[in-house]
């Protein structure tokens, strides 16, 4: 697998959600359907560093061999991260709840991601070319 691919990947879409996290936090509430207090506007900007912090990492270590004992944090972060996630977000989206499509369609992306990431943290890395 090329994991410079799938590093690059996720470093892109997490740098957006923490692009858009950190500097429109009153949107996404209002986006949500949730009321917009000061609680939550610091919660979600933090988040945003959060995700931003985890993309620079991925996008630094996408030259790097990802897989098996090498890069193991990385891997073990990464799968960690979007296992738990798209639990949580598919969770979320099938208690009945009136939440946007939108959740559904980021468990979806979270959960192939965790799929590609414990694929890589389970298997011996190739070299790339």
């Amino acid at each position: 697998m090329n994991t410079k691919l799938l590093m690059m990947a996720s470093a892109i879409l997490m740098g957006i959600a923490g692009i858009v996290l950190s500097f429109g936090p009153q949107e996404v509430l209002v986006g949500l359907g949730q009321d917009s207090n000061q609680l939550s506007v610091i919660a979600l900007q933090l988040m945003g560093a959060l995700y931003f912090g985890f993309a620079i990492t991925n996008w630094i270590a996408k030259g790097t061999i990802i897989g098996g004992i090498y890069g193991r944090p990385i891997s073990i972060g990464n799968f960690t991260h979007f296992f738990v996630g798209g639990l949580a977000l598919a969770k979320a989206y099938m208690n009945g709840s009136k939440l946007p499509l939108i959740i559904l369609l980021l468990a979806i992306i979270y959960l192939v991601f965790a799929i590609l990431f414990g694929y890589v943290l389970l298997t011996h890395p190739k070299k790339q070319m």
